[in-house]
């Protein structure tokens, strides 16, 4: 008889992760008349509409199947269909997205074929676009919610329709609405046609309402995203992602759409990699205002480097946001003595070594699969100057007195999280000077003299 292995399993204690049907609502929040639904219980909903408002301060409506105990025990196909029902009856919907919840993956509720059901009786009606997509909680984190809603959708919608092939399909990644307006911009600049999914940048950042809109405007149209298998090129941001099956390597599998799998452009190095990528795709020089843009950022990094030079930052938060602001920090000169992310794609130092050349011999720890009971022990040790990631980390900023920088998703004690630039060099030259003041003012305040020049 063979010995059993001891294996620990470790409780999580604030986890540096969110729940895996947030990131498939913020995508089906990006698209034009769209309506997530999430399958399971009540809670669910209620739970990641709170996130989602705290951080962008926007009405957020997340519908619900309802479960409740019978459900669970006798399957949720006919909570599903009315919701469907209800929804279509209330909100008119171009398309619902359906996100599954840890309950009804559990049970073993077969989603697609409950649509398939509820469109073959509901023949003869003109219906909504219906996509759907496995988000446990259990076997991912909000981030592999977000990217499994955007590969579905692409998967359910787009088409190859043979035209002349002139747009550019970009997969951004979960940036902030600021993020998604300047790529806008970066693309109108180029004189380059795109089509963008998600888009919430108006969806979830948008003007003052004079009454209220059941759906926000805005959004990736439903046929935008059916053109998408007739691009000339896709753009995904994510070293991490291009691991991963994504919607851009799907749109090259089906319709021989070429894909460019980039860092996110945080900082000059992978921004530089962003505007080359633009640039051969099509055919078009980099615009002389970005030139002076990077020109501007480069000046700034010799104005602010004995400032920055040799300090010590705590990074964490999405595996690709964590790898981006490392990038950036390396070539700032400030060492990112901890990269942490609840999130195991098994890649994360693999890919920072990619970023940060001299990765081993910097002391840099990479730690992935980790709560911020893990992050804030290693950062007690490490006595960094600051940490930078989301709102979640204040708690251990304000146990080793230091501050914190917030970006990313979520924050939630601090106005404008939507609107906070991380792309680009423009994003990186507002990043660059946050930091160099963070550094500049803790200096200045810990200083007996209390000096008023630097």
């Amino acid at each position: 008889m063979k010995a059993q292995k001891n294996i620990e399993y470790k409780a999580t204690s604030n986890a540096c992760k969110l729940c895996s049907p947030l990131g498939a609502s913020l995508v089906f929040r990006g698209i034009e008349k769209s309506m997530p639904l999430l399958h399971g219980s009540q809670g669910c909903s209620t739970y990641i509409r709170r996130y989602l408002i705290s951080h962008f301060n926007e009405p957020v409506d997340i519908a619900s199947s309802n479960f409740t105990e019978e459900t669970t025990i006798f399957g949720g196909g006919a909570n599903l269909k009315i919701a469907v029902q209800n929804i279509i009856k209330q909100y008119d919907p171009e398309l619902i997205g359906v996100a599954t919840t840890c309950l009804s993956e559990t049970i073993g509720d077969d989603v697609p074929l409950i649509l398939r059901d509820y469109n073959k009786n509901d023949s003869g009606k003109l219906s909504p676009a219906i996509v759907s997509v496995s988000t446990p909680s259990y076997s991912g984190t909000h981030i592999d919610g977000f990217h499994g809603a955007v590969k579905a959708t692409v998967d359910t919608i787009a088409e190859k329709g043979n035209i002349e092939a002139k747009h550019v399909n970009i997969f951004p990644n979960m940036l902030s609405p600021e993020d998604l307006r300047h790529l806008k911009d970066i693309f109108f600049d180029f004189g380059a046609e795109h089509i963008m999914l998600p888009d919430y940048s108006q969806t979830l950042d948008g003007p003052l309402w004079s009454e209220y809109q059941k759906i926000p405007e805005g959004g990736t149209t439903v046929k935008q995203i059916a053109s998408m298998g007739d691009a000339a090129a896709s753009i995904e941001f994510g070293r991490i992602l291009a691991e991963e099956e994504s919607a851009g390597k799907l749109l090259k599998k089906k319709f021989q759409v070429p894909c460019y799998s980039l860092g996110i452009p945080i900082g000059v190095n992978e921004t530089d990699v962003f505007f080359n990528a633009l640039s051969t795709i099509t055919g078009k020089p980099v615009p002389e205002k970005y030139v002076q843009e990077r020109g501007r950022l480069i000046d700034a990094y010799a104005d602010g480097h004995k400032y920055v030079f040799e300090a010590r930052a705590v990074v964490y938060g999405e595996e690709d946001l964590v790898i981006g602001l490392a990038s950036f920090l390396s070539e700032i000169g400030i060492v990112p003595v901890l990269c942490a992310s609840g999130g195991e794609s098994g890649h994360l130092k693999n890919k920072l070594c990619q970023v940060i050349p001299d990765f081993e011999t910097r002391g840099i720890e990479a730690l992935e699969g980790v709560d911020f009971v893990d992050i804030g022990d290693a950062a007690k040790k490490l006595s960094p100057d600051f940490l930078i990631g989301s709102s979640k980390g204040y708690k251990i900023a304000r146990e080793i007195n230091k501050p914190l920088i917030r970006v990313g998703f979520p924050i939630h004690d601090r106005m404008g999280g939507a609107r906070i630039l991380h792309i680009g060099y423009k994003g990186t030259q507002q990043l660059f000077d946050t930091i160099s003041n963070i550094i500049i003012a803790s200096k200045q305040d810990a200083s007996s003299v209390g000096y008023t020049y630097m």
